[in-house]
This record gives structure tokens, sequence and C-alpha cells, in this order.
């Protein structure tokens, strides 16, 4: 099942009903439109220098293996390296020496949607979606395209424009 685009509402108060550390995830995924996925892979040796570049993280994604630098707020950050692991930001439950999985904040906000009894297909690339939605109506297609790094216009607007889908095919005339 696809991940579905949700109004800013519903994804607050997901944020507020998952566990601290997926949450905190979750808000660097929405702050950056980056996969939950390469926020994960976050290391704690990064988070300590963007610390001391004023927020500035760069990250290599896995999926693309293009490169993506953002700059986190402080207040990021701080929370960040004040629950990091020794490795990881976000370690592992079994073995710190390894990342938290995308499948345990997935679970984490499927709970939450369903305890929210929210009807939307709500998963963490709701959030990299909904991301999408902000900055297209704050700054535009090219803009959006550069900073989920997209090749193809097209993908680019069905993430841009998924508020817009989601009400169209809710309400088909």
């Amino acid at each position: 099942m696809r991940a579905e685009w949700t109004m800013e509402s519903n994804i607050q108060l997901i944020l507020a009903a998952l566990m601290p550390a997926n949450r905190l995830a979750c808000e660097i995924s929405w702050a950056t439109g980056w996969r939950i996925g390469d926020c994960l892979q976050l290391t704690t040796a990064a988070m300590r220098k963007a610390a001391a570049d004023g927020g500035r993280l760069a990250i290599q994604e896995q999926k693309t293996g293009k490169r993506s630098s953002r700059k986190l707020p402080k207040s990021l950050v701080d929370r960040a390296l004040s629950q990091a692991g020794a490795v990881y930001v976000f370690p592992g439950r079994l073995n710190g020496r390894k990342p938290r999985s995308r499948q345990a904040v997935y679970k984490d906000i499927r709970r939450a949607a369903v305890a929210l009894r929210l009807s939307e297909h709500i998963s963490p690339h709701s959030i990299r979606k909904s991301y999408a939605v902000d900055q297209y109506k704050k700054y535009g297609l090219s803009r959006v395209q550069k900073l989920l790094n997209h090749g193809n216009e097209a993908v680019t607007m069905i993430y841009a424009m998924a508020d817009e889908l989601s009400r169209r095919c809710q309400n088909p005339r």
C-alpha cells in the first residue's frame, strides 16, 4: 500500500503519539525532506560536526547515492545529540552498532495512526510527501525537485501535488 499525504494537523498528532526517538527521526525527516532511512543512518559524529557547523548536515542518500545537504534547526541538533548512541544518532534496539530500522519507525507510526483512527495509510514516507507539499506552496516546483533530489519533474509533481490529488480522490466530480 502506498504512503498517502496527510494534513499537517494529522502529522502533529502522530508525532505526539510516537516514541521519543522515532518522533525525533520523523521531525528531522519533516525538516529536511529526507527519507526516514537516511535520517536513521545519521551518525553521532556527523551530528556533532553539524552542531559545530551551525546545523549544516550532509548525507549521501541510500536510495539514489546522491548527496544532499540541509541546515537543521539548533533545537533538533541538540535533541539528536542528547539521545544519540555511540555510533548512530538512532541506535538499533538490539545492537547499538547498527542504526534503528525503518520498520521500527513504520510500526510506531502505524500504531499511532490506528490509535488516532486516521483513515489514510500513513507511513514515514507520508512525512516526505507533506514536506514536498509545504515546500511547493512556498517555493514552487523547481525548488522542490532540487530539495527532493528528483531527476524527473513528473515524479516531483506527484509529491508536490499530493494534497490536491488526495482531495480529488476523496471527492471525485
